[in-house]
């Protein structure tokens, strides 16, 4: 199997993903999103990626992802990295990606789901529309309409942008001051408008490796000093066996989202609710594995090969 994998330069996951590939007998291709180039034309379409290979001298190479005149270079497009740009930027990067799984390459996660799972408001509304458990939640775009809804959620929220991971961006907000200062700013930004009921909790959270419409494993990111409970935040990953009712929010909370592969996190509040936070299409497993002893890159690769 060849296997093209958008990430990052000099990417750990990347590193991960070849030694799986070289044990298992496939090939892989690492693959920037700033360097994919579509065509269309009297020629017909066509997308290919420019790589830059070191072989003593350096040397600008191209690789097939869509058309051309011979047979696409890849069996499989794997998306490792979802890199900020302009709203321009990541249109055009998810419009290449559907026209290459559409023209019969398969991408992992899809597009389509990549596009729910970045996007924090409609995966929130997704996981509400089948009666999961969420957070309360207003979104907005207007520093009055998030100081009626701070007032609304209890003067205790999070603040979170409507893309990112790894708990980049996020504040809690729980002064009237601080909270119009912070809305005022977001909105100048032209910033929308994020916000979420603060859920007081234990100081952790529980991380289910969901593949293939299977639960893979859970740890438990636990944060004494922080209510932000990501690992790359210092965070201390801790084996947890997943419970059903925490499989059964995960497998669902992955349906509705269309991943393939994906990270559910799952928060507890102190009277021991449990809530779906969020869904990532492109989750690590560095500290998951670590933590479990699972080969994610081996197994991720076998599913796709299978």
């Amino acid at each position: 199997m060849k296997i093209g994998i958008l990430a990052s330069e000099g990417s750990w996951y990347y590193r991960d993903l070849e030694r799986a590939a070289h044990s298992l007998g496939h090939t892989c291709t690492r693959l920037d999103f700033e360097r994919l180039v579509a065509r269309a034309g009297s020629a017909g379409e066509a997308i290919s990626a420019t790589l830059l290979e070191y072989c003593g001298t350096q040397a600008a190479l191209s690789t097939t992802l869509l058309g051309g005149d011979g047979p696409t270079s890849f069996d499989v497009i794997l998306v490792r990295t979802m890199p900020p740009g302009t709203l321009e930027q990541v249109v055009y990067r998810m419009d290449a990606l559907a026209r290459i799984s559409a023209a019969g390459t398969r991408v992992v996660n899809s597009p389509k789901s990549l596009e729910c799972a970045v996007d924090k408001y409609l995966t929130t509304a997704r996981l509400h529309g089948v009666g999961l458990p969420v957070p309360e939640t207003i979104v907005c775009e207007h520093e009055d309409d998030a100081m009626a809804a701070f007032e609304e959620l209890g003067r205790d929220i999070v603040v979170k942008p409507l893309f990112g991971a790894e708990g980049r961006g996020i504040v809690r907000v729980s002064d009237p001051d601080l909270a119009h200062r912070t809305f005022r700013t977001l909105m100048r930004l032209n910033a929308v408008l994020y916000l979420q009921r603060y859920i007081d909790h234990e100081g952790f959270d529980v991380r289910v490796l969901v593949l293939n419409g299977r639960v893979v494993g859970g740890m438990r990111r636990r944060s004494p000093h922080d209510f932000r409970t990501n690992v790359s935040r210092s965070a201390v990953a801790e084996l947890h066996e997943v419970t059903s009712l925490e499989a059964d929010y995960a497998l669902r909370a992955a349906e509705v989202t269309g991943t393939n592969i994906a990270g559910v996190d799952l928060l507890y509040d102190r009277q021991g609710r449990c809530y779906v936070i969020e869904v990532n299409a492109v989750p690590g497993w560095q500290a998951f594995g670590k933590t479990t002893g699972i080969d994610v890159a081996t197994r991720l690769l076998e599913e796709l090969s299978a």
